[in-house]
């Protein structure tokens, strides 16, 4: 088999893990707190899909039992996907909420801007404390 025509057969888990990889490089690479969010929820897309990928059978059918057909499929990994959906979304307003409250106290959502800004300000207390004792 070619590299080309296993590429071909393959195409759908390839373009997921690309997709997962991308988000994943985002939530490293990136220093703005919404881009972080946006990575994480591309990142979570491709888990979703890559779960659902094998829980699909050709030919099966819903598990409602009939003499007319031989093969079933699985719901379990789509219940599953959904519960998983509704958690990534609440995590999702979470972290855009957080970004907001961020915002409103330190004026960016740069993370190294944030960080920086914290470490200035925490310096003279610990100053302070570390000459009492």
């Amino acid at each position: 088999m070619s590299l080309v025509a296993m590429l071909a057969s393959e195409a759908t888990r390839f373009t997921i893990v690309l997709v997962m990889v991308a988000g994943l490089y985002i939530v490293i690479a990136r220093n703005n707190m919404i881009k972080k969010l946006v990575g994480l929820s591309l990142f979570q897309s491709s888990v979703y899909l890559l779960y659902l990928l094998p829980g699909k059978i050709f030919g099966g059918t819903a598990p409602i039992l009939d003499p007319r057909f031989d093969v079933y499929a699985n719901p379990l990994p789509h219940v599953l996907i959904l519960t998983a959906i509704v958690v990534g979304i609440g995590t999702l307003a979470l972290g855009l909420a957080l970004a907001i409250r961020i915002k409103e106290a330190y004026g960016t959502i740069e993370e190294d801007e944030v960080l920086a800004r914290d470490r200035g300000q925490a310096s003279p207390a610990t100053r302070k404390a570390g000459t009492r004792g």
